[in-house]
C-alpha cells in the first residue's frame, strides 16, 4: 500500500442500509458503497452514518472494517431499525428499489467530533438521498457549511430516488458542492431543479451547471456508453469499458470513488476518466456493488 495515498482523508456521509434482494441481502447504499472503493484505492475513509441496535446494524460495521473504512463515527440509534431496501433487477441487470422508511441513517446526530474529523479531511462525499432525513439534513449542512469554509472538496453524488426527490434539496445540495457527479438519467432533473434548460445534448447543461454554480468538475455517467468530465478548461468523453454485465448496483457509487481519489492525487482529468470508467466496468461484472471480501 502506498502510504502517502493513505493521507488523503475522506469524509462518506449518508445512508449504509441492506440492498433486499430476491436471492438474499447485500451491504449497500452509496456512501457505504463509495466509502469502500475510496478505501480500496488507499484512501483514508470515514464514515458518517447510523445503524439501529440489531444484527444488520453490526453486520454492516463490520464490513466496513474489513474494507479499511474508519466507523468510528459511525452512530447507533437504539430505537431505529438499519437502513434496508427491497430491490428487484429488470432485464437489462438495472435495479429498482423500495426504501424502508424512518431508518437509522435518517437521525445522524451533529457532533463536535464530526466537525474536527472534517476540518482536517481533504474531501467530503453524500449525495441527496441521505437528506431525505430532517434530522441528518440538519447535521450535513453544519458540515458542509465548515468544509465550504476551509475550502474541503465537497463531492456531490446525486442519488435520485422516488419519492425522495425534492427540487429545493437538489438545488442546496448543488449550491453547497465543489463537484457534482450525475447519472444521464439524473441530468434533466437536476437541471430542472437549478433553473438551466436541458436540450438533447448534455454537454452544455453541464457546463451551464458548473459555471452557474462555481463548480470544480461536473460529471456525468452514461451506463455503457462512458462518462462525460466537464472542467473549466474543456470536456473529457471518455468511451464506455467493454464487460459482461451480471448487474449495475454499484457502478455509479464506485465511479465516484475512483473519480475522487484522482481529483485528491490531481490527475489529469482523461486519466481520472479512465480510470474510473474502468472501476465501474469492473463492478457491473460482478454481483453486488463492492467486492465479496467479508464472508458476512
Amino acid at each position: 500500500m502506498n502510504d502517502a495515498a493513505r493521507t488523503m482523508r475522506i469524509i462518506s456521509f449518508g445512508e449504509m442500509l441492506w440492498d433486499l434482494f430476491p436471492e438474499g441481502p447485500r451491504f449497500g447504499g452509496a456512501p457505504a458503497n463509495f466509502a469502500c472503493h475510496a478505501a480500496l484505492k488507499h484512501a483514508s475513509v470515514s464514515m458518517v452514518s447510523a445503524v439501529g441496535a440489531d444484527e444488520r446494524g453490526d453486520n454492516a460495521v463490520n464490513i466496513l472494517k474489513q474494507f479499511g473504512v474508519d466507523t468510528s463515527l459511525v452512530q447507533t440509534i437504539p430505537d431505529k431499525p438499519t437502513g434496508a431496501v427491497n430491490v428487484t433487477l429488470d432485464h437489462a441487470g438495472k435495479p429498482e428499489y423500495v426504501i424502508q422508511a424512518d431508518a437509522a441513517w435518517d437521525h445522524i446526530a451533529h457532533t463536535m467530533e464530526l466537525d474536527e474529523r472534517v476540518a482536517r479531511a481533504d474531501a467530503v462525499y453524500y449525495g441527496t438521498l441521505g437528506q431525505r432525513g430532517a434530522a441528518s439534513r440538519t447535521t450535513l449542512r453544519f458540515l458542509l457549511f465548515g468544509a465550504k469554509q476551509r475550502g474541503i472538496r465537497r463531492i456531490l453524488d446525486v442519488n435520485l430516488r422516488k419519492p425522495f426527490i425534492d427540487d429545493e434539496l437538489i438545488r442546496e445540495s448543488v449550491m453547497l458542492a465543489s463537484v457534482l457527479k450525475v447519472s444521464d438519467e439524473e441530468l434533466s432533473a437536476v437541471a430542472a431543479a437549478c433553473g438551466v434548460a436541458a436540450g438533447g445534448d448534455p454537454e452544455p447543461v453541464m457546463k451551464e451547471l458548473r459555471v452557474r454554480y462555481d463548480l470544480e468538475l461536473v460529471a456525468m455517467t452514461r451506463g455503457a456508453d462512458g462518462a462525460l468530465l466537464v472542467t473549466a478548461s474543456g470536456t473529457v468523453h471518455q468511451p464506455g469499458i467493454p464487460t459482461v454485465v451480471r448487474d449495475t448496483v454499484g457502478a455509479g457509487d464506485s465511479f465516484t470513488a475512483a473519480m475522487a481519489v484522482g481529483l485528491l492525487h490531481e490527475e489529469p482529468v482523461a486519466v481520472i476518466a479512465r480510470n474510473a470508467c474502468e472501476t465501474a466496468a469492473a463492478v457491473c461484472a460482478q454481483n453486488g456493488a463492492v467486492p465479496d471480501i467479508t464472508g458476512v
